[in-house]
């Protein structure tokens, strides 16, 4: 597979077989990320790789914060406070997509609740890897990361591995810091679920729209 190909093919991946990745395959891939480029190669990525119990225990954490109704409180916004044009179509889109692969009505708040709910077991992946970058770092450190996370991502097809990247994961990050015992120092980005595809379920079928070119480019000559 070639690069280009490469970046057309990945997509978020929601249900994953039940196959055990490697601590090995794991490694080649952050081996390979950590080539990404940053500025004055600081290389501010902190990755957090969980699975099994360690998974497990995030999840339970969270699941019980939401049944018990604690609020939210992430490290940043991912989000604007006020959603305008042409994002929040795109947004409407997006979800209404997602749903409708799983044949969940918009009025079926507790269908909605259970699918959302699985973004904290990372989709049921073998591995979650959770990013983390020092709160001394400014917005500069964060384009880094999102090139090495993009480079995750890449990598992971090599394997025959799919991933999802989750603003999600980000949502309760005290919970997170507790169970990993790190530090208020470590702001927590986002996290990426890993594993091979379950090609077979409907929610890896449906694929959201990009625009084109000509829609985000201006030329100047």
């Amino acid at each position: 597979m070639n690069i280009i190909d490469a970046i057309k093919k990945r997509a978020s991946t929601r249900a994953f077989l039940d196959k055990p990745v490697s601590r090995e395959t794991v490694t080649h891939i952050l081996d390979a990320a950590r080539w990404a480029a940053s500025g004055a190669n600081i290389q501010p990525w902190k990755v957090a790789v969980v699975a099994e119990k360690t998974k497990q225990a995030i999840t339970r954490a969270i699941l019980e914060a939401r049944a018990q109704g604690v609020p939210q409180n992430p490290d940043y916004a991912y989000y604007p406070l006020q959603w305008v044009e042409p994002y929040k179509s795109r947004r409407k889109d997006c979800g209404y997509a997602l749903y409708h692969s799983l044949e969940i009505e918009k009025e079926d708040t507790v269908r909605r609740e259970e699918a959302w709910n699985r973004n904290y077991s990372f989709f049921g992946a073998p591995i979650g890897l959770l990013f983390f970058v020092d709160t001394v770092m400014e917005k500069g450190a964060w384009i880094d990361m999102g090139m090495f996370i993009q480079n995750i991502m890449l990598g992971a097809l090599n394997f025959g591995l799919a991933t999802c990247p989750q603003a999600s994961m980000a949502e309760y990050p005290d919970i997170v810091r507790k169970c990993l015992n790190l530090s208020k120092e470590c702001l927590l980005l986002c996290g990426v679920s890993m594993g091979y595809p379950d090609l077979r379920e409907p929610i890896n079928q449906y694929r959201t729209e990009r625009v084109s070119v000509e829609g985000f480019t201006t030329w100047y000559e």
